[in-house]
């Protein structure tokens, strides 16, 4: 299932060009596809209630591991996966890809794993419930090595760029059958309510973002991930 559905990304996205300001571009679906794979064949097979949907990439979550928000002591640690990661065609110099030997922490992947692993204790019981991936695989860099987000790519480059992701996104809720396809943070949000939001029965909301930019994840973001699930009626 998953297997087909990221072929068909991959594929799709291969060729595409970006841009100034963007100067890297890295598809972890591809140099870290043996990490992936093991994510999606051990925790992502048959349905799900929940579907939680990120934007993208971050340069040492999956961008490292190639699992979403994949923290690599959480991934390695919790999840129990490690496997070998290549390398981009292209990469930035300040923002090598390492793989598992990565020693940066992907805040945004420690706190969510880090809250799965506190309120489920084992993966077995967080993915009985719960499927995890990223909206776009791709992650973008600047020449100084700052991420650019998809939403600030310009229009012709973002066009062809989301149509490819809500065709993948549309087939992966299509095959877990969620009742709750929950979005971490706004964008996610949107992009379900408009690929997906006709489905019928399927409840569309968001949680907030456990990035470090945000001062109120930083303030405690567990407790806002609990009420917002909470509000949503997550098992």
């Amino acid at each position: 299932m998953l297997s087909t559905i990221t072929d068909d990304l991959v594929a799709d996205l291969r060729g595409m060009t970006f841009a100034a300001p963007v100067t890297h571009v890295y598809n972890p679906l591809e140099y870290a596809r043996a990490p992936w794979d093991a994510y999606c064949a051990r925790f992502g097979q048959g349905p799900r209630d929940v579907l939680l949907l990120g934007m993208n990439p971050g340069p040492f979550g999956m961008a490292q591991t190639g699992v979403p928000f994949g923290e690599v002591g959480h991934v390695r640690d919790w999840l129990g996966l490690e496997a070998p990661v290549g390398k981009p065609a292209v990469e930035h110099p300040k923002r090598p890809v390492q793989g598992f030997d990565c020693t940066r922490s992907e805040v945004s992947g420690a706190r969510l794993w880090g809250w799965a692993r506190e309120r489920y204790g084992t993966p077995e019981a967080f993915f009985a419930r719960y499927f995890i991936l990223n909206y776009c695989p791709l992650v973008f860099m600047e020449e100084s090595g700052r991420n650019r987000v998809p939403e600030k790519l310009p229009k012709a480059e973002r066009e062809p760029l989301f149509a490819a992701c809500d065709r993948a996104l549309r087939r992966t809720v299509e095959a877990f059958r969620p009742r709750l396809a929950v979005g971490v943070g706004k964008f996610a949000e949107k992009k379900l309510q408009d690929v997906v939001g006709d489905l019928p029965g399927l409840v569309i909301g968001s949680v907030p973002h456990p990035s470090p930019a945000s001062p109120l994840a930083n303030a405690g973001w567990a407790p806002l991930m609990d009420a917002a699930l909470a509000e949503l009626g997550a098992p």
